[in-house]
């Protein structure tokens, strides 16, 4: 699996898979990862920053996801 795809597999698990339109980059071989994508609360997306944190701890991390 690539890292990508651990990181959105966790931050969905997370989640319950409510964060629309989910998109992870990460960049760097897991040097940094952006967080995009629409959540209707802001405990979804600081679930889905937690799930990615768990997934690459040490990564910088941005989470651009939207509260709608």
């Amino acid at each position: 699996m690539q890292l990508t795809e651990v990181v959105t597999q966790r931050v969905a698990d997370r989640t319950g898979r409510r964060v629309k339109n989910l998109v992870v980059e990460v960049a760097n071989t897991g040097e940094s990862v952006v967080l995009r994508g629409r959540a209707n609360s802001f405990h979804v997306k600081q679930l889905a920053q937690q799930g990615a944190r768990e997934a690459l701890p040490h990564a910088l991390l941005e989470n651009a996801i939207v509260v709608d």
